[in-house]
């Protein structure tokens, strides 16, 4: 397979940047072609602005929407943008890779996505009528490929538990795994994640680096979350809402999205 891993960690000689080796190593000894994007190392531009889209007219207001939809169709993108779609269109899995900073991504990888899936290749894709509304969420641009993150936190794992403080870990998760991420159309596989790293010792090291080969070695064939697909029958077209049938009872919130049944 080919995977691209997006890197977002200002510090190369960190335990993000170990274990960015850690699973590098074992993918490419398991006969997969890699890419990394490093996006602190590369000095990616994180904010969009009126210099992603130098064509559009400078007395007009700035409407973001509309101002990438024309660039995308006249493959007037810039350069840095155009690259890492095709390295999107080029890989069979995306790893994103990063710290939890206030209990999301960092801004430079916001700042990625934000750039780089633009629309008419990441939304804004397919037909709007009363029975489609648009292809995404299980459809789109990258159907057919996987998508994962490896995630890094110093709180315990029993603070992102569902009783915990933080709040379930797969909750805060849910708007890059399902919003980001499944949107587009990738399948997304379950998160690994790393607790309590401010902590951690060389001992501890190891045994997260082993768990991690293991879940490289095991890319192609983890079963992703099993997330409802938007134009399937789950929801009612266009209000978007999930039909009142389905979900486990009393259940709310994030999980409703997830059809538990799936597997059965």
């Amino acid at each position: 397979m080919k995977v691209l891993l997006v890197f977002a960690h200002p510090e190369r000689h960190s335990l993000n940047g170990a274990l960015r080796d850690v699973a590098v190593a074992e993918l490419e000894a398991q006969g997969h072609e890699v890419r990394v994007s490093d996006l602190y190392a590369e000095g990616w531009k994180s904010e969009v602005d009126r210099a992603d889209f130098p064509n559009w007219p400078q007395a007009e207001a700035l409407r973001i929407n509309a101002a990438s939809k024309k660039a995308f169709e006249a493959d007037n993108l810039t350069a840095d943008v155009k690259a890492e779609i095709e390295k999107l269109l080029w890989a069979d899995v995306l790893i994103l890779q990063f710290p939890l900073w206030w209990y999301t991504m960092p801004a430079i990888l916001k700042g990625w996505v934000d750039r780089v899936f633009a629309y008419g290749f990441a939304y804004g894709v397919g037909e709007h009528s009363d029975k489609r509304w648009g292809d995404r969420f299980g459809e789109g641009t990258l159907a057919g490929k996987r998508a994962m993150l490896i995630v890094t936190t110093g709180g315990w794992e029993e603070h992102y538990s569902a009783r915990g403080i933080n709040g379930p870990m797969d909750d805060l998760l849910f708007p890059i795994n399902h919003g980001i991420l499944y949107y587009p159309g990738y399948d997304v596989l379950p998160p690994f994640v790393v607790y309590r790293v401010d902590r951690f010792h060389q001992t501890d090291f190891e045994s997260v680096a082993e768990r991690l080969r293991a879940r490289m070695r095991t890319l192609a064939t983890t079963g992703p979350i099993p997330y409802r697909r938007q134009n399937f029958g789950d929801y009612l077209i266009p209000a978007m809402t999930l039909r009142p049938e389905l979900g486990e009872p009393g259940a709310s919130g994030f999980a409703l999205h997830v059809d538990t049944h799936a597997a059965e």
